[in-house]
């Protein structure tokens, strides 16, 4: 005759976590509070909503679509893949990493050439306004809203107009925020800026328009790593039709966008 005991079956019952029980905590995943306040400066200063006018400006890609060089998401791709890499990107890109480190380092004179050098670096004049009304707008709201310690010296020692690149780079120097993480979000910002412009000139759908950013991953990536290692003598250009477009826009009988 089995015994009781024998014949009894121990059901283990799993323990629920409530409501009120803490998440452990996964070292993969954890952030310092300083990688979580430089993530959440970018994405603010970076977002189409940060206050900076850029939704008005189409870097001449208006004059591209009038002109038939852009007609579709392949073609907006091509342009836009030039600009990153051999255009305005790559060298806005650099002026950006050669203003981060000569602010985190100190280095007054070198930041002052940089601005001098940034701010004369502009095919046309639409672009000239574009890149001096966009870096105006980004220290006036830094100063007004996202104030720090040394920001104010920073902008002194520029000692002259601030351009759109060497804006965000002198306000994320200054906020402590490292040049990598800065320099892939605005190349980010801007290739979104400049799809935002074609998908509503061409016009694209959103899902088109996410395709084209998609595509351009590697190519912003690609910058991004080439204008770290930059000097300003590799500063240059080869996007000739786009510089001619940001002319001719200039002139352009109707027209949606300032640049």
């Amino acid at each position: 005759m089995m015994s009781i005991a024998a014949t009894t079956t121990i059901t283990t019952i799993p323990m629920l976590m409530t409501t009120n029980d803490r998440v452990p905590v996964d070292d993969r995943h954890a952030m310092t509070d300083g990688d979580a306040a430089a993530l959440y400066r970018l994405l603010t200063w970076l977002s189409p909503a940060f206050p900076v006018g850029g939704f008005s400006y189409s870097s001449g890609i208006e004059w591209a679509v009038e002109a038939g060089d852009i007609t579709d998401a392949a073609s907006l791709h091509d342009w836009l893949a030039a600009m990153l890499a051999e255009g305005p990107g790559l060298s806005d890109g650099i002026f950006l990493a050669h203003t981060h480190r000569a602010v985190e380092t100190g280095d007054d004179v070198a930041l002052r050439e940089v601005v001098e050098l940034a701010a004369a670096f502009v095919p046309s004049r639409e672009r000239q306004l574009e890149t001096s009304a966009q870096g105006r707008a980004f220290i006036d709201i830094a100063r007004s809203a996202w104030s720090c310690a040394g920001l104010e010296q920073a902008i002194a020692a520029a000692g002259g107009p601030i351009v759109y690149p060497v804006a965000v780079g002198l306000v994320s120097a200054a906020h402590g925020i490292p040049l990598t993480p800065t320099l892939h979000a605005f190349l980010h910002a801007l290739t979104s800026n400049w799809i935002s412009a074609g998908g509503r000139l061409v016009p694209l759908g959103q899902t088109d328009c996410q395709r084209v950013l998609a595509s351009l991953e590697e190519i912003a990536a690609a910058a991004a790593r080439g204008a770290i290692s930059a000097t300003l003598d590799d500063i240059g250009s080869a996007t000739f039709r786009a510089d001619l477009a940001s002319l001719r826009h200039e002139s352009q009988y109707t027209r949606l966008f300032r640049s």
